[in-house]
């Protein structure tokens, strides 16, 4: 079975058919970069870009780097325009992709679901955290494997300042930070997560977690496992598709 899945970023917007039996893109991903500033009109014109590269016409699952409410409400946008707050992103993106059934879900809540279900997450049991970083840094939480939705651990404050400010992949790259330095910076940040939540199992996703070979083995004085995520930067398109599938399985539609 195949479902569409759409990433939306901070910093592009990719998506591609998702085969839900193997966890795993279908076909080579579509990506366009994300609008500056990042409007609701201006994001979904992107989406579309990336549906009609396909020419897909069924259900579609898109992430959004925010909390999502009811499966369609916008109710914070970090690192996207902020006139997304309130925005009922379910009914723009219907509209804009002509009447396609459309399911969203906040993208570290995707990623953790498909991590959980095909990835580093699989079978695992206790606590475990999911964290994207890439312009933020998005966080899943689960319990024996169920997701405690919308949590935004990339906000938690850190020395006086938002943890994404301090730790994102985009802030390593806005501030040609090493390695080393800023695998300091994200230690700081898991040993605060760590103190809240007693993790089993944090699982590192994102772009960057292509390069954990980089930056995992430097990271000290966590009590509890550390992996990369295995869907890499692909996992939000693959969770978007799962949770799309869920919809239309328990509705034949829109939910």
């Amino acid at each position: 079975m195949q479902i569409f899945g759409v990433d939306i970023g901070g910093s592009g917007i990719k998506g591609a058919p998702v085969d839900l039996d193997k966890g795993d893109l279908a076909l080579e991903r579509c990506k366009v970069l994300t609008p500056h500033p990042a409007t609701p009109d201006g994001v979904a014109d992107g989406v579309k870009q990336v549906i009609d590269h396909f020419g897909w016409t069924g259900p579609v699952g898109l992430t959004f780097p925010g909390v999502v409410t009811g499966g369609a409400t916008i109710r914070t946008a970090a690192n996207v325009d902020k006139s997304w707050i309130d925005t009922d992103a379910r009914a723009l993106f219907s509209d804009r992709l002509g009447g396609l059934p459309v399911t969203v879900v906040n993208d570290a809540d995707a990623a953790g679901v498909a991590e959980m279900q095909f990835g580093a997450g699989r079978d695992r049991r206790g606590t475990v955290i999911l964290l994207t970083f890439g312009t933020g840094i998005g966080s899943a939480v689960f319990h024996d494997g169920q997701l405690v939705p919308n949590t935004e651990l990339g906000h938690l404050e850190l020395g006086g300042h938002d943890a994404e400010t301090r730790a994102s992949s985009k802030v390593k790259e806005d501030q040609d930070l090493t390695w080393e330095h800023w695998a300091r910076r994200v230690q700081k940040y898991l040993a605060h997560v760590e103190m809240l939540f007693s993790p089993e199992l944090f699982i590192i996703g994102g772009g960057v977690s292509r390069k954990a070979d980089k930056f995992v083995p430097l990271l000290e004085g966590i009590k509890a496992e550390i992996v990369p995520a295995q869907l890499q930067n692909n996992a939000g398109i693959v969770g978007a598709a799962m949770r799309a599938s869920q919809i239309q399985q328990v509705g034949g539609g829109q939910g």
